[in-house]
């Protein structure tokens, strides 16, 4: 788990270079965006990311034959950890460049990665996720949104609603999980299609949330259309294309992610520090156990991600990514409970400088918040239990209630 020379070298020239450009024109961006706050500086974020695609910094794991950086498992650790470590805004290109680029590689078209990998590289278009509806959150396989083939086959009919569909109210495309094979039930029959979102048949409502922001959404698909041959994998066996992008989700990136929990953690210890309340031995205690935890789960990403290969689903790896979305999403939990404990009454109030009507947050209440989510989204703690069991495991299935 050590890096090489040539590994260490990589990590000063990427620190550096984040140092020199997140200054001067770019440094009020620091800290921006994120879970809770994709709202913030949306269009400078937007710029930002426009910025590194200009310079060669996007799509860091793809190959260069389809215009990546080709940097191997180590160096992409490594250059999400100085991104976070750095403070760096939070990318608004994630869901083109962390999933849909990776899927299209592994599972789609030449014609496909043809037309959608570039302006993804380049932060030209974005994307949205069409996973959850309001019957089928976590429970993917549920999904009763429909499509068919238009009589003439040249387009896909799209009819259903989606929710918590990310990024929908500013992307031009969202992927869509939809049953094409009728009277189909479960994984079988679904297909992973690619769906414009600026067309007639499609209406976007953003969710507001605790936090403040709306980065999620319900979108309505009402007769929407998108070209017959923007499906991918095969018509009816989108459930393993569906399956390969979570397994994407929870990749490389996840680490930087670690990086910013690290953050997270010394804003809540030195607040402890600041207000006394780090005086308390259980407290102090609780905080603590929550920096050996983070070291921990440091150590099992790192070691989940060198056995998972890229195309397999979440069980993938003795079930690597489904046991560190259950750590992780946790921890995160406990660590907004440690920050209000922290806080104590003063976790009640908004801040004193907010204005007459206004809704501000501190940094410690909106992890709280946030938090509160954390073991629901990609994949409920529940449903990541039921893949450890039946296909890591090979325990019975769980019994439906009737």
């Amino acid at each position: 788990m050590g890096y090489s020379a040539a590994d260490e070298a990589f990590r000063a020239d990427r620190r550096a270079f984040l140092e020199d450009h997140l200054a001067g024109e770019w440094k009020g961006l620091r800290g921006l965006g994120g879970p809770g706050r994709d709202h913030e500086a949306l269009d400078e974020r937007l710029e930002w990311n426009r910025f590194l695609a200009r310079e060669g910094w996007t799509c860091v794991g793809w190959p260069t034959e389809h215009g990546g950086r080709g940097l191997s498992l180590w160096q992409q650790v490594i250059f999400h950890e100085e991104y976070a470590r750095a403070n760096a805004p939070a990318t608004v290109n994630h869901l083109g460049e962390q999933l849909v680029g990776p899927t299209l590689l592994a599972f789609g078209t030449d014609a496909q990665r043809e037309r959608f990998l570039r302006p993804i590289r380049e932060v030209e278009e974005l994307w949205a996720q069409g996973y959850s509806e309001p019957g089928a959150g976590s429970d993917l396989a549920n999904v009763q949104t429909r499509a068919r083939l238009s009589d003439d086959g040249s387009q896909w009919v799209v009819d259903g609603q989606k929710v918590w569909t990310s990024n929908a109210h500013f992307s031009q495309w969202v992927f869509v999980v939809a049953r094409t094979e009728p009277g189909s039930q479960r994984h079988h029959g679904l297909s992973f299609l690619l769906v414009p979102l600026d067309q007639p048949g499609i209406e976007v409502r953003p969710i507001e949330q605790l936090t403040g922001g709306s980065e999620f959404n319900e979108v309505f698909f009402t007769g929407a259309v998108t070209d017959a041959d923007l499906v991918v994998g095969e018509p009816g066996r989108g459930w393993g294309v569906a399956m390969g992008l979570l397994g994407f989700e929870r990749g490389v990136s996840t680490l930087g992610q670690v990086v910013g929990f690290q953050r997270e953690l010394a804003v809540v210890c030195e607040r402890a520090r600041a207000n006394g309340a780090i005086d308390d031995p259980v407290l102090r205690d609780r905080l603590a156990s929550l920096q050996a935890e983070l070291t921990v789960m440091r150590a099992n990403g790192i070691r989940g991600l060198s056995s998972v290969s890229g195309g397999e689903d979440s069980a993938a790896g003795g079930g690597a990514g489904s046991i560190f979305k259950i750590v992780w999403a946790n921890w995160h939990q406990r660590l907004g409970e440690v920050a209000m404990d922290v806080l104590g009454a003063e976790g009640l109030l908004q801040s004193p400088e907010a204005g007459p009507g206004a809704y501000e947050l501190d940094e410690l209440q909106r992890i709280f918040l946030f938090a509160r989510a954390d073991t629901i989204y990609g994949g409920s703690d529940e449903v990541q239990k039921n893949i450890l069991a039946e296909r890591v495991l090979g325990l019975p299935r769980e019994p439906k209630g009737a």
